[in-house]
């Protein structure tokens, strides 16, 4: 079965050479240096968040392995969708599910439903695999889409994400795909952001659970980062980094209306 891209030509070029040229350019030369456990990366169209995403991807020493965690933004499907298994078309080729990954992944989290009607169209998975296919050897993946906000089931599914790492042999990179605050002012979205960010790189999933609905910050990941922080925290990491942040205006130049990109690590 093969999930056919649902943004290229829209999100990031259709055109393979001119992806590659994108990503790599994103990237740049940087040497990368951190050991992850995990990672918070932006899905924006590439034009606005891809630097932020090339910047934290280029950090970062990348395995074979990964688990992506994005959010349900068309709210099709079940709470906790895993991608069934098969294969992810990009311009770039395909990316194989990773069927042993899948597999402990629905014995450890019985809240996970294998469900391909959530990750049909949606894209904030899908835009992080080109980076993963220009940077990484051969890589594979398991894809979480989470469109629940409970804590309990979040709390669920980060405990059994840090098992199903700590089970496999070689390393396994948790991602999460989100972008920041939506369409405020550029200064009340870098300061909602800076709430959010700090108890990220805390590594404190309650708090941010609580300060994402105490001080309305918009940002459409905060769930599957808070299983995120969960599973880090379990696995040892006791902080985390910010790569980089940036917002939609330093590209448009208005700043009046800006979404917020965070690029951050988990160590």
């Amino acid at each position: 079965m093969i999930r056919e891209a649902a943004v290229a030509g829209q999100f990031y070029s259709a055109h393979p050479e001119g992806l590659r040229k994108s990503v790599l350019s994103f990237v740049g030369s940087v040497e990368p240096s951190l050991h992850a456990m995990g990672v918070v990366a932006p899905h924006a169209g590439y034009v606005y968040s891809g630097p932020v995403a090339g910047a934290v991807y280029a950090a970062v020493k990348l395995p074979k392995r990964f688990i992506i965690l994005g959010p349900n933004h068309t709210g099709k499907g079940v709470a906790l969708s895993l991608y069934p298994e098969g294969q992810w078309r990009t311009p770039l080729g395909l990316v194989a599910i990773d069927d042993e990954l899948n597999r402990l992944l629905a014995l450890e989290c019985s809240l996970l439903v294998t469900d391909k009607a959530a990750h049909v169209r949606e894209h904030s998975i899908e835009v992080q695999l080109p980076f993963l296919q220009v940077l990484a050897d051969s890589p594979s993946f398991a894809a979480i889409c989470v469109g629940t906000a409970d804590y309990v089931a979040l709390e669920a599914l980060g405990h059994a994400l840090a098992r199903v790492v700590q089970s496999i042999a070689e390393p396994v990179l948790l991602i999460v795909s989100s972008d920041m605050s939506h369409y405020e002012p550029a200064d009340v979205a870098s300061r909602k952001d800076g709430y959010a960010i700090d108890n990220i790189l805390k590594v404190d999933p309650r708090s941010l659970y609580e300060t994402i609905l105490e001080k309305d910050v918009s940002m459409c990941g905060f769930a599957p980062a808070v299983a995120l922080l969960i599973a880090c925290r379990d696995l040892g990491a006791t902080n985390g980094q910010l790569i980089r942040y940036a917002n939609s205006g330093d590209i448009s130049g208005e700043y009046t209306r800006v979404v917020g990109y965070a690029g951050i690590a988990i160590l």
